[in-house]
C-alpha cells in the first residue's frame, strides 16, 4: 500500500480555530478533523438525498429545519452536535461565577445535586473554600 502525502494548503484563520476546537473534542488532529470536515462535504454534495443549499439556509437560520428531509435534518443535526461539543469544551463557567460572587448548583461524581457557594472572607464568616458544598 503506498504512503499518503499531504498538501500544503492555505485556509482562514476561523476556519482553523474551529477546526482545531472541533479536532480537540474529537481526538483528532487538526488537520484530521479538516479533512474529515472535506470528506463530508464531498458525500453531501455527491448525496442525491442531500439538498446542501437547503442545509446551508438551515444552519444560517434562513430556513426551517422541519421543511428538511430526513436525510437532511440528519445532517443539520450531526452539524449541531459538533458545534456544540467544540463550544461546551471552552466553558469554564465554575471560574466565571466564581468571579461574579454568583452560587450555583451543579452535579456530583455520584448525580447528586451540589450547591457551589462562592468564596468569601473569614471576615464575611466563609470558608474561603468554593468548591465546598454547602450544607443544610
Amino acid at each position: 500500500m503506498a504512503a499518503k502525502t499531504s498538501t500544503p494548503v492555505r485556509i482562514d484563520a476561523e476556519l482553523y480555530e474551529e477546526a482545531s476546537t472541533a479536532a480537540s473534542a474529537m481526538s483528532r488532529s487538526t488537520a484530521q478533523q479538516i479533512g474529515h470536515w472535506a470528506r463530508i462535504g464531498r458525500e453531501l454534495e455527491a448525496s442525491a438525498g442531500v439538498s446542501v443549499d437547503d442545509v446551508a439556509k438551515v444552519l444560517a437560520g434562513e430556513r426551517s429545519y422541519d421543511a428538511l428531509g430526513t436525510e437532511e435534518q440528519a445532517v443539520v443535526r450531526a452539524f449541531w452536535a459538533e458545534r456544540m461539543t467544540a463550544l461546551s469544551r471552552g466553558l469554564r463557567l465554575d471560574r466565571d461565577f466564581a468571579e461574579e460572587g454568583r452560587p450555583y448548583v451543579e452535579l456530583d461524581d455520584a448525580g447528586r445535586v451540589v450547591r457551589r457557594e462562592p468564596e468569601r472572607s473569614a471576615a464575611e464568616g466563609g470558608s474561603g473554600d468554593p468548591d465546598r458544598p454547602r450544607s443544610g
